[in-house]
């Protein structure tokens, strides 16, 4: 695949599946209408909204480097031609889900909705079961080594805080 295609298919599916799902659900589910904050504290609502930036910064930056670096899409039916270890994935095995994630928590503290909590559970669920049984047998498959050996080094979920850089030896 071609750069731009590579880009073009990205933001196609980055307006199909993360702004459905991190957007366009919470949406249907809240109507993006305030409730009294959780706890009665009011910097939670700080807290979502930077949960919910922070969530689409990853995203989009996940996205480009996919497009840009990987040439291909997230989406299983176009992947990269390379595997993208760079950027946030140095950090995260997943950070296109952890911004999914972050963001759809985000505007559940922000707008306080006890639905949206339970919204984010089930997507961190279904998204843990897909890496699980479908991406990390493919990702293995298709690159190999290269692919164990980041799987061996960075994890699934929560950060890493010295970032993983693929071509030094780890101690």
């Amino acid at each position: 695949m071609r750069r731009g295609g590579a880009v073009l298919g990205s933001i196609i599916f980055f307006v199909i599946a993360p702004c459905t799902v991190a957007g366009l659900v919470p949406y249907w589910i809240s109507r993006w209408q305030f409730m009294p904050p959780f706890l009665d504290a009011e910097p939670t609502r700080l807290v979502g909204a930077a949960l919910t930036v922070g969530g689409a910064a990853v995203l989009i930056d996940s996205f480009a480097r996919f497009a840009l670096q990987g040439l291909g899409t997230p989406a299983p039916v176009l992947p990269t031609r390379h595997l993208v270890v760079s950027g946030l994935y140095r950090h995260v095995r997943n950070p296109m889900y952890v911004g999914v994630v972050s963001a759809i928590l985000g505007q559940a503290l922000l707008f306080a909705d006890i639905r949206l909590l339970l919204y984010g559970a089930l997507v961190w669920l279904a998204s843990h079961t897909f890496v699980v049984l479908y991406e990390e047998p493919t990702l293995a498959r298709t690159f190999g080594a290269q692919y164990e050996a980041f799987r061996a080094h960075v994890p699934h979920w929560i950060p890493r805080m010295i970032p993983w850089a693929a071509h030094k030896r780890e101690k």
